[in-house]
């Protein structure tokens, strides 16, 4: 028995070996990836743990709904009545534990699930507060950091920011000295965006929210959940937001929610936030689901599972590219709150042969080679990298940066581990390739083209 399990594991890694240079992964990139994955076991099972916990979240939810086979069907016109919809915007409550839930394939994006939650509870006169410094770039618009027709701005919203202190914590005193009486909103972004400060765990954010609370209980603390969602045990919710935001084609979606966005938290904010995406005296009532109740559905079913995966793949691509000698955030071995692997390359050649690593191992368009352009919401060229089944879907294996200093791009998604593994992998052997990327001596003779 002994003998033919040998035997087998022999065959299996030959198999391996095959595919993976067929595919175009030298058999030196491949053995350094597997010295780097000996050390991860261990942190790879916490991971697992924490997705099945958070699975059992998801079956529970949906068991107490009593989500049935009519829930899956499709709505048309206004939607009025749709089971469908409303029970799992009742689940999504209960896995989030809050008052009441918004998920619709109407919200078109991250951003847009940001800006309506904003508008929903901002008013002529207030003021928004961001005590992590500056919001994702797509966000100034919105806000009107940056001049944009339907800003925040023009409808007489200020805003203010405290950026962190040079250490990553949060500067408590200027917080402090930032809320007025015009402060009525918070918002607080979980992930790093475009910016090489750490994400902010539950904990923390929890912290920040009560020290918030101490000054003003009536602020409505809104967090920017995206990429974080089943990372962790407990969602920000639980530590205090009122309103926790993000997009179903990132972690909750689980790969099959082709559109959307959920905002989740107390049932007068969420329902501000529906008259804003709907009309006035029509909000949650009104949106027909359009035939995706099945998909969001099982995406959320999947999501934990996914969202593992691609924490995988993040923690992988830490530990590939800091033994390199690249700067990483987070760093191989710090906790992790969201999905997002950042990594400094140092310049713009190196961020493209990354990106065009990641798009080689894609699933769809693995053919095309992705180029910097002008995205519209950005101040600078953007790259991204992305052979996904939904467009944009950044649960799915994808990457992309700004081109301009410090020149840092940054890794998400993979709907399996597998297939993160190859993408990281491929843009190893595209920095390699170019000459932009060494391995170790110890990895095999140096050469990075396929033997």
């Amino acid at each position: 028995m002994n003998s033919d399990h040998s035997k087998t594991t022999v065959l299996n890694h030959m198999l391996l070996d095959g595919v993976y240079e067929s595919i175009g992964i030298s058999r030196n990139v491949r053995k350094y990836g597997e010295e780097i994955l000996k050390g991860l076991k261990e942190r790879f099972d916490r991971i697992d743990e924490t997705a099945e916990y958070n699975q059992l979240k998801v079956i529970r939810a949906m068991q107490e709904n009593r989500v049935s086979e009519a829930c899956l069907y499709a709505s048309s016109g206004y939607g009025y009545n749709d089971i469908g919809r409303d029970t799992l915007e009742k689940v999504y409550a209960s896995v989030f534990r809050t008052e009441d839930a918004l998920v619709r394939p109407q919200i078109t994006c991250g951003t847009h699930a940001l800006a309506v939650a904003l508008a929903g509870n901002l008013r002529p006169g207030d003021e928004l507060l961001s005590p992590v410094g500056k919001p994702y770039d797509t966000l100034e618009e919105v806000i009107g950091i940056r001049p944009s027709n339907g800003s925040l701005a023009e409808y007489g919203v200020t805003y203010r920011q405290v950026d962190l202190l040079p250490d990553g914590s949060f500067d408590y005193e200027g917080i402090r000295n930032a809320v007025t009486d015009k402060t009525r909103m918070v918002t607080i972004q979980r992930s790093k965006g475009y910016q090489t400060r750490p994400t902010l765990s539950v904990k923390r954010i929890g912290e920040l929210i009560a020290f918030l609370k101490s000054i003003r209980p009536d602020l409505i603390c809104m967090v920017d959940n995206c990429y974080g969602e089943f990372v962790e045990p407990a969602e920000p919710s639980e530590a205090g937001a009122d309103l926790i935001v993000g997009s179903l084609i990132k972690n909750p979606g689980g790969g099959l929610a082709p559109a959307g966005g959920y905002i989740a938290g107390k049932r007068q904010y969420v329902e501000n936030v529906a008259y804003r995406l709907t009309s006035p005296g029509l909000g949650k009532e009104v949106g027909a689901s359009l035939g995706v109740n099945q998909s969001f559905y099982q995406g959320f079913f999947l999501a934990p599972y996914v969202t593992a995966s691609a924490l995988k793949g993040a923690i992988f691509a830490a530990n590939v590219y800091e033994r390199l000698g690249f700067p990483v955030l987070p760093n191989g071995t710090e906790s992790r709150h969201d999905i997002i692997q950042a990594v400094t390359l140092g310049s713009p050649e190196a961020v493209i042969a990354f990106c065009r690593g990641i798009q080689a191992a894609a699933p769809v368009d693995s053919h095309v080679a992705p180029e910097p352009w002008a995205m519209p919401g950005y101040d600078s060229d953007v790259i991204m990298a992305a052979g996904a089944f939904v467009q944009g879907s950044s649960i799915e294996l994808s990457a992309d940066g700004p081109i301009k200093p410090p020149y840092a791009v940054y890794f998400q998604g993979g709907l399996t581990w597998a297939h993160a593994k190859l993408g990281i992998l491929m843009s190893l052997q595209k920095l390699v390739d170019a000459g932009l990327a060494s391995l170790p001596a110890a990895a095999g003779d140096g050469e990075g083209s396929p033997a």
